[in-house]
Parts: C-alpha cells; sequence; structure tokens
C-alpha cells in the first residue's frame, strides 16, 4: 500500500509573512501550560489555566520557565508573543513545526529552534520541534504535545541540585538544550544496536524478504536524526561566539560542552551512514551468494545428467541396425557405464571443492 504523503508546506500557501499558521497534525491536542518560578531560596511550581496567568511573571526579579504544550492553540499563542512583545515571524516559527534548528536574536530576546529526539514504546524514532524564548529572567518553551525529556531538569530544579537555581535564565536554556542532546546519545545507541543486529543477521544468513525494506527504514530514521542535529552545531557554535548581554561568559563555557557533545553525535551519524550503506551491499552480496550456491547445484545436477542423457538418448534411437542392441547385457552394460560416470563426476566435483 502506498503512504499518503502529507505537504505541510500547502498550508501556508498564499499566506502573508508572519501570518500565524501551525503546520502539525495534532489538531485536537490540549492546551497545557507549566510554570517553574525560582530563585536560590525559593521555587515556586504551577500548572496555568489560561494562558494569561503567565503574563505577571514578565518582571519578577526570580526566574521563569514557562513550558507550552500544544501549538494548535494559536490564538494563545499570538496573545503570549504579543504581552513578550515577541516578532510575529518568531511567532510563525514556532507554529511552523517543519522549521530547521536556527538561532535569531532580537532586541531584548533570543529565539532558538531546535529537534527533541527519542524512542517511543514501539520503538519508533520520534521527532518533535522545541522552540525557546530566552528573555532577560525568563525562558519561554513551545512543544507541539506533552511529552518531552526535561523531567530531569525538573528534578533538578525542584530538589535544588546543581546549579540551575543559583544561575540565570541563560544557564536554565542550556540544561535545558542539554537535556535534548543528551537524549541524542541514546538515540544512537538504539541506532547502533540495529545495525548491529543487522550485521549479525545477515553474517548468519538470516535473512528475508523485508530485510531490505527494514534496512532502508533504518536509513531513513539516521537521515532524520542527521537533518535534527547537524544544523544545531552552527546554532551553539554562534550562541559562544555571541556577544550578546543575555547569554553570561561563565556559561559560555557549558555551550562548549555541548558543542562538543554534538561533535560527537554526528560523528558517529557519519559513521553509521556508512555502515548502512555497507550493511546494503552486504545485504546485496549475500543474496547474490545464495542464488550462486542454487546455481551451483543446478549447475552440476545438470553437468551429470547431459552425459547420461546423451547416452540414454543413443540407445533410444528407433534404428534397427544398433550394434549393441542384440547383446545380452547390454541393458546392464549401459547401466554400469552410466553409474560409473555419476559416480566418477561426484569424485571429480568433490576433488574440485565444487560440492
Amino acid at each position: 500500500m502506498t503512504r499518503k504523503r502529507v505537504y505541510r508546506s500547502k498550508k501556508k500557501l498564499g499566506q502573508a509573512p508572519g501570518s500565524i499558521v501551525y503546520t502539525g497534525e495534532r489538531s485536537k491536542e490540549k492546551l497545557s501550560i507549566e510554570t517553574f518560578d525560582y530563585s536560590m531560596h525559593h521555587c515556586y511550581e504551577k500548572v496555568l489555566q489560561s494562558i494569561q496567568e503567565s503574563f505577571e511573571f514578565k518582571l519578577t526579579d526570580s526566574i521563569t520557565w514557562i513550558n507550552l504544550n500544544g501549538l494548535n492553540h494559536v490564538s494563545d499563542i499570538e496573545a503570549l508573543g504579543k504581552h513578550y512583545e515577541l516578532h510575529p515571524l518568531v511567532l510563525e516559527d514556532i507554529v511552523n513545526i517543519a522549521q530547521r534548528p536556527k538561532i535569531d536574536e532580537y532586541q531584548n530576546y533570543l529565539f532558538v529552534v531546535l529537534k527533541m529526539l527519542y524512542y517511543d514504546g514501539n520503538q519508533n524514532i520520534v521527532s518533535e520541534q522545541v522552540s525557546f524564548i530566552l528573555g532577560e529572567n525568563y525562558v519561554i518553551s513551545f512543544q507541539e504535545a506533552e511529552g518531552d525529556v526535561f523531567d530531569s531538569v525538573r528534578t533538578r530544579i525542584r530538589q535544588g541540585k546543581g546549579r540551575v537555581r543559583q544561575m540565570k535564565s541563560d544557564y536554565l536554556l542550556y540544561v535545558l538544550i542539554d537535556a535534548i542532546v543528551d537524549h541524542y546519545f541514546s538515540v544512537i545507541e538504539i541506532l547502533g544496536d540495529k545495525i548491529e543486529d543487522f550485521e549479525t543477521a545477515i553474517f548468519s544468513g538470516d535473512v528475508n524478504d523485508d530485510t531490505s525494506k527494514k534496512i532502508q527504514d533504518l536509513k531513513r530514521e539516521i537521515l532524520r536524526v542527521r537533518r535534527a542535529i547537524f544544523p544545531l552545531r552552527e546554532v551553539i557554535s554562534r550562541i559562544e561566539k555571541n556577544d550578546n548581554q543575555l547569554i553570561d561568559k561563565k556559561t559560555l563555557t557549558y555551550y562548549r560542552d555541548i558543542y562538543d557533545h554534538l561533535i560527537q553525535v554526528s560523528e558517529n551519524i557519519d559513521i553509521y551512514r556508512e555502515m548502512i550503506w555497507s550493511l546494503m551491499d552486504m545485504y546485496m552480496t549475500s543474496i547474490s551468494n545464495r542464488m550462486n550456491e542454487v546455481m551451483k547445484v543446478l549447475t552440476i545436477m545438470a553437468s551429470i545428467f547431459i552425459p547420461l542423457t546423451f547416452i540414454a538418448g543413443i540407445y533410444g534411437m528407433n534404428f534397427e541396425y544398433i550394434p549393441e542392441i542384440k547383446y545380452k547385457y547390454g541393458y546392464f552394460a549401459i547401466w554400469g557405464v552410466m553409474i560409473f560416470i555419476f559416480l566418477g563426476m561426484l569424485y571429480y566435483f568433490k576433488k574440485k571443492k565444487w560440492l
């Protein structure tokens, strides 16, 4: 069955620049807003009931993380953007989930887009766009749906572990991006295990008609991961080299650590790309070898029966005068010759190691 392709770009055809059009498929996702407002001495956590409740955190002296799930609620995102003075193009990019990882710098905030990757319970890779707004004392994150990789960050904020409650909002952005990058390692480990399993199966000859399709699916997974990870290196590099006052110089060291991790992940992805091409070559070679084995057996059988068929054909002719036709033991002699030829050819094939 042919898979029906969904072209998200059609939703934006003919729209003016800055038009806020949700391009995702989860149109029935509920709006969920959670906040963490904290400082070194306190932590306040709340699930908000409306977008207006988040407005009060803009001018607080503490650090605030507002996490919004449900990009299909365009009017609420527009209201949030209006209050926090976000550019219309930023709001457009937030709800357009086909964005390439990037960073845009504005007067009072930074806008960062990246891809969050993880495997679901069915071992299917999930790629979700996450957008961040970094302000003076707040970070706003936008996700398409509930479910993310930030549970460890939430625990650190609640329990005051690490430096997160001692640092500014730029460090909060770092730990959120770092959590996403850490899960990249989990994804590529699973990809590596899948490739090794395929290698073992192909070497042992345990292949079937679905093997080529599974290898192609795995190749698409690797390309999907690569598209999510490679542009992020440029994003982190720009943060490192940026003189923006929102990024403290002390925090830049942590962003360099993320960049090092991305280099490591990227190298692994390149290795896996080469390995997946090798897997396909191995699979085709395995199929070719199996075909050669079949053809070898058939060729040997044909080679054995060709002289026997020739002898049977000679003495099966209907001429009246055949010298051996009246010989008393002719029938048994022919059988003896045919058996001798058969055994002789088997011995020859085994001596040549063709059998």
